[in-house]
């Protein structure tokens, strides 16, 4: 918890909503305290700030300890601190809104003009959150065991580690952090984080920008398809097939053309009455050059390539259905350019 919160976040709470009093306490700190009692502002009732180890936050309002409670019920005695009535705040809810409006309003208008800034900003906002955004990190979950190894222990989910971790170092934060993103309770606060990104050069803040893309990019997108199809991502590259794919690969026809894109039209026709396990086995040996069998160039199934397609008539294939959505808002958008755009005037 920041020195900041710590000094200053407490009694302005305590002050906003009237309270005299304000203490901020550990959940071993409260029980060491010992019982406490209810009490109103006007019987000197305090705001309890208990702050668990998870960064969990409660507000405890109106309580005072047994002995003050039963000093208060005796009426007081000599000696006894006295209890301040709560000052009235020098400004009103009202008059509160109307300047956080105005400065809002004057900051966002010189904000207008400071892309850098702005970048810088909304960057903070993505990493250490904010009440009105939300963005989540991608969590990568699979079905089965064996697919979420397969991708942990890729070269791409690597590289992508790699430079995750030379941003953490960037930025301060524990390098064995899993994101740069924050999830939960585990988020940074704004204003330092902030204040870092106006120190570094735009070159590191574009990189900073890019692994936080990557942590929230969702799997399965149009913006996946569109963004590797823009980059030319070049699946062989970063990929080949291991066990995990040749256990989910089942479908006989789609085995059949996948012997035929690297065995050749001839091996498929000679083993169409194989069975899965065979066919699978002729995939693997061109893969590897195995047994005989020449071995193929670097290969990725047509579902896994930029831009995907499928190996049959059937459908189900998610990134080839992702890719065809993308096609298709990109022609409405480009229809909707053309119905907008205004013919010139015919010459008179």
């Amino acid at each position: 918890m920041s020195a900041h919160w710590r000094r200053q976040a407490p009694p302005e709470f305590a002050r906003w909503h009237g309270w005299p009093r304000c203490a901020l306490v550990s959940l071993l700190g409260a029980a060491a305290a010992g019982p406490h009692a209810h009490a109103g502002k006007r019987k000197g009732g305090r705001i309890y700030v208990e702050v668990r180890d998870s960064g969990e936050v409660t507000f405890h309002e109106g309580f005072v300890t047994a002995k003050e409670a039963a000093r208060i019920s005796r009426g007081g005695g000599e000696g006894d601190a006295v209890i301040e009535k709560p000052s009235r705040p020098e400004v009103s809810g009202p008059l509160n809104v109307y300047i956080d409006l105005h400065r809002h309003a004057a900051v966002r208008a010189d904000l207008a003009s400071h892309g850098g800034v702005a970048l810088r900003a909304m960057l903070a906002h993505v990493i250490a959150g904010a009440d009105l955004w939300r963005v989540d990190v991608e969590a990568q979950r699979a079905p089965k065991e064996d697919i979420a190894e397969s991708v942990e222990t890729s070269s791409a989910e690597a590289a992508f580690d790699l430079k995750r971790r030379a941003v953490l170092a960037v930025l301060g934060f524990d390098e064995e952090a899993p994101t740069v993103t924050g999830k939960g309770f585990h988020r940074p606060p704004f204003a330092p984080l902030f204040a870092r990104l106006l120190e570094l050069p735009d070159p590191v803040v574009m990189e900073i920008v890019a692994i936080v893309m990557g942590e929230t990019l969702k799997a399965g997108s149009e913006a996946v398809e569109m963004i590797g199809f823009h980059l030319g991502t070049d699946m062989p590259r970063h990929w080949t097939a291991d066990a995990a794919f040749f256990d989910q690969l089942r479908d006989r026809e789609v085995l059949l053309a996948i012997v035929s894109e690297v065995a050749g039209a001839d091996a498929a026709a000679g083993n169409k009455d194989a069975k899965g396990k065979a066919l699978k086995a002729i995939i693997s040996d061109c893969l590897a050059g195995e047994n005989g069998r020449a071995k193929t160039q670097p290969w990725v199934p047509l579902w896994m390539a930029f831009p995907p397609s499928a190996y049959t008539a059937r459908g189900g294939v998610g990134s080839v259905t992702a890719d065809a959505r993308v096609g298709a808002e990109l022609a409405a958008s480009i229809d909707a350019e053309g119905q907008g755009r205004e013919e010139p005037p015919l010459a008179a």
